[in-house]
């Protein structure tokens, strides 16, 4: 029995996969929520990390580039560890599942801030210079013109940002988050029957970056392109 369910082990292949997909489907729901909030902790973060870039003082552009250059050149797992292994020597005790949401989070916010850049750049320079002649001032001008023309521009970009996010939630089960594999694995090693659980997680995971991919194409067809119109 695993997460209050029963598996069948003797009655042949497909008795033994119906059986267990409750147990798989529960941890699919794991791993939907880890992948949702890293996502959210990404594009939050990226968002600021962008801003920080951009300013015109050294003073702050400098450390978050530093910062940014250094999340993405090391390892997910070993920000993992830190994460929850450092932390709490310190004082700072997070959940498993939080603390994986955040090492997700905080690793992909280094990719999303690059993304954003992008967009960024890739609003005309009039934009911002009407903007100036008008008076208004830099934050409205970031915020109600220049980042609603820029979100069309980058969602292709998120949206393999979010498949990727998925993709690695596994990592977390490294911290004991029972998501999806490691509630496969845990089945194997406990029925010594690896092959139709691991199986059912290809195809689950397969189904969902389908699903998610199919989301993303249709939000960016329908937004528009030239940018969300904010009151």
């Amino acid at each position: 029995m695993f997460f209050g369910y029963e598996w069948i082990t003797d009655q042949g292949p497909l008795v033994f996969a119906w059986s267990i997909l409750p147990i798989l489907l529960t941890g699919m729901w794991i791993t939907i929520k880890a992948t949702v909030l890293g996502f959210i902790i990404a594009l939050i973060l990226g968002l600021v990390w962008a801003v920080l870039k951009a300013a015109p003082t050294p003073f702050i552009s400098w450390p978050a580039n530093v910062f940014t250059e250094f999340i993405r050149d090391t390892p997910l797992l070993v920000q993992l560890f830190f994460l929850y292994y450092v932390l709490p020597e310190y004082g700072l005790v997070l959940p498993a599942f939080l603390t994986g949401a955040l090492a997700l989070g905080l690793q992909y916010s280094a990719y999303t801030a690059e993304v954003y850049r992008a967009g960024i750049e890739a609003v005309a320079r009039g934009q911002r210079e009407a903007a100036r002649a008008l008076n208004i001032s830099s934050s409205r001008t970031f915020t109600h013109i220049i980042l609603p023309q820029s979100v069309p521009r980058i969602i292709p970009a998120l949206g393999n940002y979010l498949v990727s996010i998925m993709k690695d939630v596994p990592v977390l089960s490294v911290v004991t988050v029972l998501e999806m594999l490691n509630v496969a694995k845990i089945i194997g090693d406990r029925t010594f029957q690896y092959l139709i659980p691991l199986s059912m997680v290809g195809a689950i995971y397969l189904i969902m970056t389908l699903i998610a991919s199919a989301g993303v194409r249709l939000l960016d067809k329908n937004l528009p392109k030239r940018g969300i119109a904010l009151k």
